[in-house]
């Protein structure tokens, strides 16, 4: 699992235009969540509502955010963010797959205005600061958001909330006819929107319905309730599949998350369960006691072998305690088991870089290559392909990756140089070089429209 921040501060060139769920309650440096299980797991959950909507599984980008707030929200073209709090607060993947259908549904709608493409461009963590400075907007801050957003277009507050009402209340319309599609029910949406309820009504004093970017819960508990009441289809019930993989995810989040002594409590020793074990196999990660969670890890992979998540965990407990060279076998069995997984290649490839071997160095190029061809956008392996190209002696390569990764972080100036850099270095017309001279000049152009 990996976490890292959202800086604000990057977006402040782009154009803002979103639907999003109480922006206002979320803080400034959010950070976002990579964990490849369960990425994998809510891309599940996701498959069937995608089809149903007519569109791809690659339709739609999903990120996790660390709130422990229920949230989620579209923004920035088809990305889907979803906080912490939410996935841990569902009792059952119904829930999720329920709020899933509802954030799909505004994307099949096209509620999302149209943005300039350095918005649908952008990563995940630019589209975080613009969602926290519209919440800014929103909650009053409107200095705080416009030094965030400066450059940006004007929002105005009263049109974006009507228009965000009337949206919400179309996405939970077609959240139903999806769900109805996949034969599932929206029983699950209809269990959030209760604990939404409940959650609001310890603050009902202070909520003003006309200062929301949703209806207000109780009218769309109305709406859901009607037609769970008038269905078919039985209460809702997740596949075993599902089930397995939610109780994991949970396990998993409160594991990383919580302070160890709360997963204790949660996941005691006399439970036996698969996920209660991988909590608390996480749990003596973070004391850290490594001689206790490396047994967890053992025994959990004594009885699920070809399990890559167990695996990728392994991995990473002994890379993060300086057993640099033991942490290589169980992310390659990890890696070798979900090849199409770019985060586990990055695990991999930084086992391999700090290993010190020049053949670990070479497989941790082809790591970092393919993992920037299954996500282009997430700088984080650009970043790391620059180190490990530099270290085999690859100056030019190393630097068009590093402008990689500092182009999507929106840092156009250190872009421009690294661009600059590599342009020098690689043989004039090469696929490359082009590639260099395509972010220098996008950069002059970005620089050119911040004078």
């Amino acid at each position: 699992m990996v976490i890292r921040l959202a800086r604000a501060t990057a977006l402040a060139c782009i154009a803002f235009s979103l639907i999003l769920a109480a922006a206002a309650a979320w803080p400034q440096g959010m950070s976002l969540i990579r964990d490849a299980e369960i990425e994998d797991t809510i891309r599940a959950y996701a498959a069937p509502l995608l089809e149903a909507a007519g569109l791809g599984e690659d339709a739609v980008r999903l990120h996790i955010v660390n709130d422990p707030n229920i949230n989620a929200f579209v923004a920035g073209g088809p990305n889907l963010f979803l906080s912490t709090g939410m996935l841990t607060a569902a009792e059952d993947p119904g829930e999720i797959i329920g709020v899933l259908a509802h954030e799909i549904g505004h994307i099949a709608g096209g509620h999302l205005v149209r943005t300039r493409d350095a918005m649908e461009n952008a990563s995940a963590e630019m589209i975080l600061a613009t969602v926290l400075a519209a919440g800014a907007i929103i909650a009053g801050e409107g200095e705080v958001g416009s030094a965030i957003l400066s450059g940006g277009q004007a929002v105005a507050q009263q049109s974006f909330l009507r228009y965000s009402r009337t949206q919400e209340q179309s996405a939970d319309q077609a959240a139903v006819r999806l769900l109805e599609r996949t034969g599932q029910s929206p029983a699950g949406l209809l269990r959030m929107f209760q604990r939404l309820e409940e959650r609001e009504r310890l603050a009902i004093s202070e909520v003003n319905s006309y200062a929301s970017t949703h209806p207000l819960t109780r009218e769309r508990i109305r709406f859901i309730r009607d037609h769970v009441e008038g269905e078919d289809l039985a209460a809702g019930s997740a596949s075993d599949t599902h089930g397995t993989a939610h109780r994991r995810m949970v396990a998993k989040l409160k594991g990383f998350l919580d302070p160890p002594e709360a997963t204790f409590r949660a996941y005691p020793d006399e439970d036996e369960s698969t996920e209660a074990r991988y909590a608390r196999a996480i749990a003596y990660y973070r004391i850290p006691d490594l001689g206790r969670a490396l047994a967890a890890l053992d025994a959990l992979l004594a009885d699920h072998p070809d399990d890559p998540w167990f695996q990728e965990l392994k991995g990473q407990v002994l890379f993060e305690n300086g057993r640099v060279s033991e942490a290589i076998a169980p992310y390659e069995r990890a890696v070798a088991l979900r090849d199409d997984a770019a985060l586990l290649r990055l695990g991999l490839a930084r086992a391999q870089i700090e290993s010190g071997d020049a053949a670990s160095l070479a497989s941790a190029i082809k790591n970092l290559e393919a993992a920037t061809r299954l996500e282009p956008k997430s700088p984080q392996y650009w970043y790391q392909l620059g180190i490990a190209r530099g270290r085999a002696g690859k100056r030019a390569a190393s630097s068009l990756a590093f402008a990689e990764a500092a182009f999507l972080r929106g840092d156009v100036e250190r872009a421009h140089y690294h661009a600059s850099v590599a342009a020098e270095g690689l043989p004039e017309g090469s696929a490359r070089w082009l590639r260099a001279e395509d972010i220098r000049n996008a950069a002059e152009q970005d620089a050119k429209k911040r004078r």
